[in-house]
């Protein structure tokens, strides 16, 4: 009889043991119901984070997991485990800026740009709606690079996909309560390692070559025209900033008029005597510093022979003015003759050219402009840009903002054509004459298909010079494209300034998840747990009967009793 009941008993006890570990189990399904599958997965491009002589600037962290909301919240409110997610278009700039001014805590801050579409931002700039939101990005970029946020930023572009969970997020907003793990709504989790400097950033210099004619017994080195443009941007997303017009418009205006003047250089015929040199430069928004290297490392007579440079900055947007920026005065002979020759084209084309005269300051280590590196070392050079005045540090350098859609590919057709004539004039002694060289269908005209094709190209490639390989795709479609025009081909590979430090870690995969709230959790667990309850009883009932379910809750017999 003992030993029967020993029997029962250890039966309850391994049934017992059963439940505890079903039970066991039924907390860890529910404790991963947060980790279930993501709800969407989104690209995401984060804040750039970087030094400037040892001040830290942007978002220093790139790890998300946190809750979702879709505001900022009352003072006091607790948000250092939420991840605001907010439209651009909908953003207060003047509480965004008080928000990190004050240092308040925050989870992280996912900032949504307009739909995205071919890799350009919708709608171009011609409204009065798509002009505001010109305003607010750069206004928000400015906002956001000059300032150190001790938290995740990114970037994402609107679409059905984010913009469904934003409107659940907002829906769970409305109740007043913060999002958290009691309330349940959306996570959002980036898993990427945290950021790191990246090691010695390279930026690359590609110079081109068209050498002139010279004449029999003719043993002087001829006079060299430099046309230079710096091809590289700086932004927010560095994986964002692609610089359509800065400086994306300049390169392609290189790039055509290489092309045609290596036309007229193929043939002896029509070579000048004057020596072409074209320059794409790297490091511009960092003190032109590619510039003043790749001037460093020229010998003393190329130097001398260069009669003045022309860099190209920014010439993608203008309607009926342009500007040449110069450091010597106008009265300048060079500088005059390069003005004149520039305004008398400007007047056959019915547009402006205004001239701007600023000095530099050798012992400042700000350079505004391209032409200033030249300068520095005596050599008579100017900047032809749309802008009228310069740039503050880090500014007008290619932008969310800056994209294929806002370019106006008239404006760089015309200054191709303003700055080839000009030069051909020069160089082929046609001052004053009524004489168009590269006329509109002729064999020499200028090809729009060329320039929209290169636009395009340049408009799909962020090209911040910290994140570029030297082997980086575009890097080889420079060569590439600057080899076929020139001769005699150099690259130059330098180390960025000292001052500026980059740190990785510029794009990832946002994973969005659903997760319920606790009080759904429990009251799953106790609707599992009674069915088990039932299930079990069930099962003892019709295998063992009522007395055996009944002895498994019964307490056990105590040592006296049994000893008995």
């Amino acid at each position: 009889m003992a030993g029967r009941r020993r029997g029962r008993i250890g039966g309850g006890v391994e049934v017992l043991d059963s439940i505890y570990s079903v039970v066991a189990l039924v907390f860890i399904l529910v404790a991963c119901v947060e980790l279930g599958d993501a709800a969407t997965a989104v690209d995401v491009y984060r804040l750039i984070q970087y030094d400037i002589a040892g001040v830290p600037y942007g978002s220093r962290l790139a790890g998300l997991n946190h809750h979702a909301g879709a505001s900022f919240f009352a003072p006091g409110a607790d948000l250092s485990r939420t991840v605001v997610m907010m439209p651009v278009r909908e953003l207060n700039l003047t509480f965004l800026r008080e928000y990190i001014i004050s240092n308040q805590p925050l989870g992280g801050l996912l900032l949504l740009l307009p739909e995205k579409v071919g890799n350009r931002i919708v709608g171009k700039i011609k409204s009065k709606d798509d002009g505001l939101m010109r305003n607010i990005l750069v206004e928000l970029e400015q906002l956001l690079i000059h300032a150190n946020i001790p938290y995740p930023v990114y970037f994402a572009f609107e679409d059905d996909k984010i913009n469904a969970v934003l409107a659940d997020v907002r829906r769970n907003d409305a109740t007043g309560q913060p999002p958290m793990a009691t309330t349940g709504g959306y996570k959002l989790l980036v898993s990427i390692p945290e950021p790191k400097r990246v090691s010695s950033p390279t930026i690359t210099n590609i110079q081109g070559w068209l050498p002139g004619l010279k004449g029999d017994g003719d043993t002087n080195q001829l006079p060299t025209i430099a046309v230079v443009a710096s091809y590289d941007t700086f932004g927010a997303a560095p994986a964002l900033s692609v610089g359509s017009d800065s400086n994306g418009s300049g390169v392609v205006a290189l790039l055509e008029i290489a092309r045609l003047f290596s036309r007229l250089y193929s043939n002896p015929k029509t070579r000048g005597r004057y020596n072409l040199l074209f320059g794409l430069t790297s490091g511009g928004p960092y003190n032109y510093d590619g510039t003043l290297k790749w001037l460093r490392s020229f010998d003393q007579r190329l130097r001398e022979s260069i009669e003045y440079a022309i860099c190209l900055n920014s010439i993608g947007s203008w309607k009926n003015e342009l500007w040449i920026h110069v450091s010597k005065p106008p009265e300048n002979a060079y500088i005059k003759q390069v003005h004149e020759s520039l305004s008398d084209v400007a007047n056959e084309l019915g547009v402006t050219i205004g001239i701007k005269h600023k000095k530099i300051n050798i012992s400042n280590p700000r350079v505004a402009w391209e032409h200033e590196q030249f300068s520095r070392l005596r050599i008579t050079a100017v900047t032809l840009s749309e802008l009228s005045a310069a740039p503050e540090l880090l500014e007008s350098t290619g932008g969310l903002h800056d994209t294929r859609d806002s370019l106006d590919e008239a404006a760089v057709y015309r200054t191709i054509r303003l700055v080839a004539e000009s030069l051909a004039k020069h160089i082929y002694g046609h001052q004053g004459r009524n004489i168009q060289i590269f006329a509109d269908n002729s064999s020499l005209a200028i090809n729009p298909f060329y320039i929209s094709a290169w636009l395009d190209l340049l408009s799909r490639a962020p090209r911040v010079a910290p994140f570029l390989s030297k082997t980086d795709p575009i890097i080889s479609s420079l060569k590439k494209e600057l080899s076929d025009h020139t001769v005699e081909l150099h690259v130059q590979h330098e180390t960025i300034d000292g001052m500026f430090s980059f740190y990785d870690s510029t794009r990832a995969t946002l994973n969005v998840y659903q997760v319920a709230s606790v009080a759904f959790d429990l009251l799953l667990l106790l609707a599992l747990g009674a069915y088990l309850i039932l299930l079990f009883s069930f099962l003892v009932l019709t295998t063992r009967g009522l007395d055996d379910l009944i002895n498994l809750f019964r307490r056990p017999p105590s040592r006296k009793v049994k000893a008995a």
